[in-house]
C-alpha cells in the first residue's frame, strides 16, 4: 500500500455573497475532488487546538499525525530546519518578513500595506537581508535568506516572553498596537525602526517602485520558538516517505520528522507554481519506492491572505484538475494499491484575510476499498452532514496509515 496526502492550504472558507453565498470549494468546479469523495470516506478534522493560535504551522503538525499540544514550540523553528540552521538549546529563531509599511508617519504610526512585498523576487530578497545583516547583525543575533519575502532571525540567549503579531493578519491596518512585546520587544522594535530607514530608499526598493511595485521597506519579527524535538514518522508509522512543498514551514517539519525532501523545480508557494510538476513527482516517489508522500500546496493560502475572491477559486479549480486528477489517473495507470488523504489544513476566509480554527473537510480514499456516496462532495458543508468528526485531528494520520 503506498500512502499519499495531499494539503491544499487554506483551502476552506465562509460563504461569500459575491460566490452566490457559498465557500470557494462550494463554487470551484471540482469533480475530482467531488469523485474521492464518493469513493471515499469523507469528514471534518480539528486541526488547531483551542489552546494554540490558527496556523499553518499548527495546522500542518496536526496532519502529519504530531498533536501541536505536545510539539508545537513556535513557527519558525521548522522553517530553520529546513534553511539548514542550526539552533541550539538557548537560541530563539524569528520569522522575520520583508514587508511594505506605508511611508506616511513615524514608524509606529505606519500600516501594514503589503505582508509579502508584492512577492519580492528572490534575487531582490537576497540583496536586501545581505543589507539587514550588515546594518543589523551582531554577535547575538543572526540573520538568514529564506526565500522571496520569507527569511530567519535567530537571537542567542533570547528572552522567551514575547507576543508578536503575524504580518498578514493585519493587512491595512496601523502596526502601532502589533509591535513586539515582552521583556525584549525594545531591541526589536528598534531593528524594525531602522530597518526602514536603510531600506525604504535602498535601490532595489528604488527600482520596484519605478515598475510600480511595493517596496520591501521594512523587517517584521514574529513567530518565535526553540527546536522542537519530533519523533521520527518511520518510528510512528513503521513507513519511508518525503515532503513536496515550496514552503519552508511544511519542509521543516518533514526534516525534523525525518521525512525526505523532494524539490520540484518551478514551486513557488503561489498560483503560478509548478502544479503538475508536483502531481509528477509524488507519483514518481511512489512509484520508485516511497510508501509515504505529503504534498502541500501553498497557493490557496496566499490567494486568502491578499483577499483574491477569483484567484482562489482557480487556485482551488488547478489543484484539482493539474494535481488530483493527475495523480489519480497515473496511480490507476500504474497498478499500485495506493491510499489517498486529501483535506485542507486550515480555513483561510477570504473575508478576513487570515487563519481560522473551524474544523476542515478530509476525505480518506482506498483503491482497494472504493465506496458509492453519489451525492457528496468535497466541501465543508458536505463533509459535516456525514457526521464523521475528529475533535483531534493529529488522529487523522493514524486513521489513514494505521487502520488499513
Amino acid at each position: 500500500m503506498k500512502y499519499l496526502v495531499i494539503v491544499g492550504d487554506g483551502m476552506a472558507d465562509y460563504p461569500l455573497e459575491q460566490l452566490e453565498n457559498k465557500t470557494a470549494l462550494q463554487f470551484a468546479s471540482t469533480p475530482n475532488f467531488d469523485k474521492l469523495a464518493t469513493r471515499g470516506e469523507l469528514g471534518l478534522a480539528r486541526t488547531i487546538p483551542d489552546q494554540l493560535p490558527p496556523g499553518s504551522d499548527t495546522a500542518n503538525l496536526s496532519v502529519m499525525g504530531y498533536d501541536p499540544l505536545t510539539y508545537y514550540t513556535g513557527r519558525s523553528p521548522f522553517e530553520a530546519a529546513s534553511l539548514g540552521v542550526e539552533l541550539n538549546p538557548e537560541d530563539i529563531s524569528f520569522r522575520c518578513n520583508l514587508v511594505t509599511l506605508s511611508s506616511d508617519g513615524n514608524y509606529a504610526g505606519k500600516t501594514m500595506t503589503d505582508y509579502c512585498a508584492g512577492e519580492i523576487t528572490n534575487e531582490e530578497a537576497e540583496i536586501l537581508i545581505e543589507e539587514v545583516k550588515n546594518y543589523l547583525g551582531s554577535g547575538e543575533i543572526d540573520f538568514y535568506r529564506g526565500s522571496n519575502y520569507r527569511h530567519l532571525m535567530v537571537w542567542h540567549g533570547a528572552p522567551e516572553d514575547w507576543e508578536l503579531t503575524p504580518p498578514h493578519d493585519i493587512s491595512g491596518k496601523s502596526i502601532e498596537e502589533y509591535l513586539p512585546k515582552g521583556s525584549g520587544s525594545a531591541r526589536i522594535r528598534e531593528m524594525m525602526g531602522k530597518s526602514f530607514e536603510f531600506l525604504a530608499n535602498h535601490p532595489v526598493n528604488r527600482r520596484r517602485i519605478e515598475k510600480g511595485l511595493n517596496p520591501a521597506n521594512s523587517i517584521w519579527i514574529w513567530g518565535n520558538g526553540k527546536k522542537p524535538l519530533l519523533p521520527p514518522f518511520e518510528e510512528k508509522y513503521e513507513i519511508k516517505g518525503s515532503v513536496i512543498s515550496a514552503v519552508d514551514l511544511v519542509k521543516g517539519i518533514g526534516l525534523l520528522a525525518g521525512l525526505k525532501l523532494i524539490q520540484v523545480e518551478g514551486a513557488t508557494g503561489n498560483i503560478d507554481t509548478n502544479f503538475r510538476g508536483k502531481a509528477e513527482a509524488s507519483v514518481q516517489a511512489l512509484i520508485n519506492g516511497d510508501d509515504f508522500v505529503y504534498l502541500h500546496v501553498e497557493a490557496p493560502d496566499e490567494c486568502s491572505h491578499r483577499f483574491e475572491t477569483e484567484n482562489k477559486v482557480k487556485a482551488i479549480e488547478i489543484i484539482d484538475n493539474l494535481v488530483v486528477k493527475r495523480i489519480v489517473e497515473d496511480l490507476e495507470r500504474s497498478g499500485i494499491e495506493h491510499s489517498i488523504l486529501l483535506i485542507t489544513d486550515h480555513a483561510t476566509p477570504l473575508s478576513l484575510g487570515t487563519h481560522t480554527r473551524e474544523p476542515v473537510p478530509f476525505v480518506i480514499y482506498r483503491s482497494s476499498e472504493p465506496k458509492d456516496n453519489p451525492s457528496r462532495k468535497f466541501d465543508e458543508a458536505s463533509a459535516a452532514e456525514t457526521g464523521l468528526f475528529l475533535g483531534k485531528g493529529f488522529r487523522l494520520m493514524d486513521r489513514f496509515i494505521k487502520q488499513r
